[in-house]
This record gives structure tokens, C-alpha cells and sequence, in this order.
């Protein structure tokens, strides 16, 4: 268990926690919580992980249910060039356990829709130093290779592995890429 302060020299999975729990303070302070409706439905039904996830994920197509569990952070996250994420919304105790599982995805994906937002994907998170500190190889889900986010990083983190599911929306690049076309920071 990492212990909370505000010193250098902690492990690095210990400052990633650290980071994603002061970032979901700050942000969750000034986050909107709103309703969820129009889902894209359309999402891969033939891959196996994106039914996993539509499965788990059934109960937060109303945002309102995604707190306590879940909380917004970094914003909502647009592409360099084209597409977005969305908004995050992370559990940080999954964030910290150091595992994925397919059933406990750590972020939420959100897209603003107005006053609305509307659930797109989920983004499974690890930390890379723990993860590799008991794993001989970078996790995968259902055949899905997670990439590697090194550092320095857009979101001042340590290096940490991740894999997006387009599960409730369609993403025309694939099911399983970073950046939707389809999704948008820009309706809010």
C-alpha cells in the first residue's frame, strides 16, 4: 500500500496514485455530473472484449452512476490531429491494485454531449513498473495487446500500460485504437 504524502522519492507506482488521486480531487470539485442518453449501439459485437465490457458497463450508461466508484479526471481528452477519448472517469482503487481485469475496467469514457454525457468505451490502466514487476510481458485481455504510454507523457504520469474499448461506440479506426473519430470534446 503506498503511503500519501507530498515527498519525493516515492515509488513509481506510488506517484502515479498519488497524481491520479490529487488530479481527481481537483477535478472532481468543478465536474458537472449529468444524465446519459443515445448510444451508438452499433459497437463491434463480434469481439468478445467490447460484449465484456457493454456487459459490466450496462449500469453507467447514466453517468450519475458512475460516483462514488468512478470520478472524472484530466478533462475531456482530444486527439492531436483528429478524434477523441473523452472524459475520463477513474476508479482509482483499480487504478492502484496493480492487475486489469476484464470485468473491472479503471476508467469510464465519456463523451459531453451538452449537459449530457454520453458513455463511448472504457480504458483499462496499469502501472508499467508494477505490472512488469510480476508479469514477465505487457498485459493483454481477450487476445488485445495493451500499448505502452511512456514518459514524459501528456498526462505527467510514469510510464503505464493502457487499452481503450470502443464499446458503446463505434470508432471506424477499430475497436480497440486510442483516438474515436467518431467522438468529440467539442459538443460541450
Amino acid at each position: 500500500m503506498c503511503a500519501i504524502s507530498f515527498t519525493s522519492g516515492l515509488k513509481p507506482a506510488c506517484k502515479f496514485l498519488r497524481f491520479v488521486m490529487l488530479s481527481g480531487l481537483l477535478l472532481a470539485s468543478s465536474s458537472l455530473v449529468l444524465a446519459q442518453d443515445g448510444h451508438d449501439h452499433n459497437a463491434p459485437s463480434n469481439a468478445k472484449l467490447a460484449q465484456i465490457v457493454r456487459s459490466v458497463t450496462q449500469q453507467y450508461l447514466n453517468v450519475n452512476n458512475a460516483a462514488p466508484d468512478y470520478i472524472p479526471l484530466f478533462g475531456c481528452v482530444t486527439g492531436p490531429d483528429h478524434g477523441a477519448m473523452g472524459i475520463h472517469y477513474i476508479n482509482l482503487a483499480l487504478v492502484g491494485d496493480g492487475d486489469v481485469v476484464a470485468e473491472k475496467p479503471e476508467a469510464l469514457i465519456y463523451e459531453p454531449v451538452g449537459n449530457q454525457r454520453r458513455l463511448v468505451g472504457v480504458e483499462y490502466i496499469v502501472d508499467a513498473a508494477t505490472w512488469l514487476s510480476h508479469h514477465p510481458a505487457p498485459p493483454q485481455l481477450e487476445g488485445q495487446a495493451f500499448q505502452l504510454v511512456g514518459s514524459p507523457n501528456r498526462y505527467g504520469l510514469p510510464p503505464f500500460f493502457e487499452l481503450h474499448v470502443w464499446a458503446w461506440r463505434d470508432n471506424p479506426n477499430g475497436a480497440f485504437v486510442d483516438w474515436n473519430n467518431k467522438v468529440t470534446c467539442e459538443k460541450q
